[in-house]
């Protein structure tokens, strides 16, 4: 199975990613994984995103799409994959649709992990750092009742992308970028939405379900 998992900020996307891929047995792929590979491997297209990432520029995204399609072309991607992260726009998603039809191949589907911006707020700004471990509990999930690790000791602090601000704008940039995206999708009708609120294994039960008719 091909597939592209979407959704906003908070949503779970990185825990659901690794869930089904592996329900799947098929490789989760994000562009986060690609970009460490190649710069840690001094490859020649890691070395071109480094001198961007060195400037504090953002990399273009011919240099992603080549990442990308150097790592959909290995073996263990020619019989499925789970792409999280990439395409994040619709001219990367009418790449990765040439590029799949070049060598013979389409997306199956695309999940999108639905969770509404209140319940985003409410994960992503309760979230609080050790500032020695660096492990991260939730005031809410957690049942913090001080500003101490459990774990350590260590005080624990919120991270400035985790205020409330903060995330709020995160969330109107994905707005921007991939509302379009998931209209793409819907277009060329292999978009199916996935209620991402509840407990993980509930969250993974659903996109199992929705994935059933599309494994082959």
């Amino acid at each position: 199975m091909r597939l592209v998992l979407v959704g906003p900020p908070g949503a779970g996307k990185g825990t659901q990613a690794q869930y089904i891929a592996s329900n799947l047995s098929i490789p989760k792929i994000s562009t986060g994984d690609i970009f460490r590979a190649n710069v840690s491997g001094g490859t020649e297209l890691g070395k071109l995103a480094k001198s961007y990432m060195d400037r504090g520029d953002l990399v273009p995204d011919e240099v992603t799409v080549a990442m990308v399609r150097d790592r959909l072309s290995e073996e263990d991607a020619q019989d499925g994959f789970l792409l999280d992260g990439f395409p994040r726009n619709v001219p990367q998603a009418e790449v990765l649709r040439d590029m799949l039809k070049e060598w013979g191949q389409t997306l199956d589907i695309v999940l999108n992990l639905v969770v509404d911006d209140d319940e985003v707020v409410r994960r992503l700004a309760g979230r609080r750092t050790c500032s020695q471990c660096g492990r991260i509990w939730h005031v809410e999930f957690d049942d913090k009742k001080d500003d101490r690790c459990d774990a350590c000791g260590g005080q624990l602090f919120q991270r400035d992308d985790d205020k409330e601000e903060t995330v709020r704008h995160r969330l109107e940039v994905y707005q921007q970028q991939t509302a379009p995206l998931i209209e793409f999708y819907a277009d060329e009708g292999i978009l199916v939405g996935v209620d991402a609120t509840g407990p993980v294994e509930e969250v993974t039960r659903r996109a199992m379900e929705a994935l059933r008719p599309f494994a082959g």
